[in-house]
């Protein structure tokens, strides 16, 4: 038997390595209760820039926020959409993102799209809304 300091025993140790597995394997949690779960970020919430609270000066500063821009919109379109959508139109896009309850702001910029191009994918999406995502 291995002599230490550790204030559990060898039972409540393999109990407690038991009870992560789950959580280790998965990468999320494996709770059933909700209470244990992290709570999401708040809508009042301080939101930081991607690039750290204070980004490079000058022309730096505008492509770093509009990479981080690009990419978030293409995220959330990524988030909203599933892959049997597409090919898509922009009537089947705002369909699609209808019945995914997507905010306002996502609905009016796909609105903007034309009516006859079709789209392979989310990052097309955003590229044709003016947004060019990092490659």
């Amino acid at each position: 038997m291995e002599r230490g300091s550790s204030r559990l025993s060898p039972h409540e140790d393999d109990q407690r390595k038991h009870e992560l597995q789950g959580f280790l394997r998965s990468g999320h949690t494996t709770h059933a209760n909700e209470a244990y779960d992290p709570e999401p970020p708040a809508d009042d919430d301080v939101h930081v820039d991607p690039g750290g609270p204070v980004l490079p000066p000058g022309e730096e500063r505008e492509r770093a926020r509009a990479e981080a821009e690009a990419e978030e919109i293409r995220a959330e379109l990524a988030r909203r959409l599933s892959r049997t959508v597409f090919p898509a139109d922009r009537a089947s896009l705002l369909r699609a993102l209808s019945g995914a309850y997507a905010p306002d702001v996502l609905m009016d910029a796909v609105r903007e799209l034309p009516t006859d191009d079709r789209y392979a994918n989310a990052g097309e999406i955003a590229r044709a809304l003016g947004y060019r995502p990092r490659v």
